[in-house]
């Protein structure tokens, strides 16, 4: 069964957005990293992954996908067989919007939210 492992945030302060689910919630930082035009910090309750991405600005198809500012920009379902899962993406007409050959795949579900499939074990845990 597949089930929904992360879930993106799109920020417009990284570090204070990092305390509060830290020192809050508990979360735990397990990676930080830059990814083409953004900075991504992954956080983690020991079970969901929960990512934090500031953006350098708003230009990109990928910084808009999910609109404007600070919002949930996509959630990720693990899936056993990704090429399986990507194909039944398109019997149900729902757009990629990754680039060709880039894991994650992302793409427009029905009904217009922005979601991702990964590969199992994706996402890591704090040790």
């Amino acid at each position: 069964m597949s089930r929904i492992v992360h879930l993106a945030l799109k920020v417009d302060d990284l570090e204070k957005t990092s305390r509060f689910y830290e020192e809050v919630f508990g979360f735990k930082e397990v990676e930080t990293s830059r990814v083409r035009d953004h900075t991504s910090r992954h956080l983690t309750d020991g079970t969901i992954d929960l990512a934090l991405i500031q953006y350098d600005s708003e230009g990109s198809a990928e910084s808009l996908a999910s609109g404007k500012g600070p919002c949930i920009h996509h959630f990720g379902i693990e899936v056993d067989d990704l090429k399986s899962a990507a194909a039944e993406l398109k019997t149900f007409g729902c757009e990629v919007i990754s680039d060709p050959g880039v894991i994650p795949i992302k793409f427009r579900a029905p009904g217009g939210t922005v979601a991702e499939i990964v590969p199992k074990a994706r996402y890591k845990k704090p040790e």
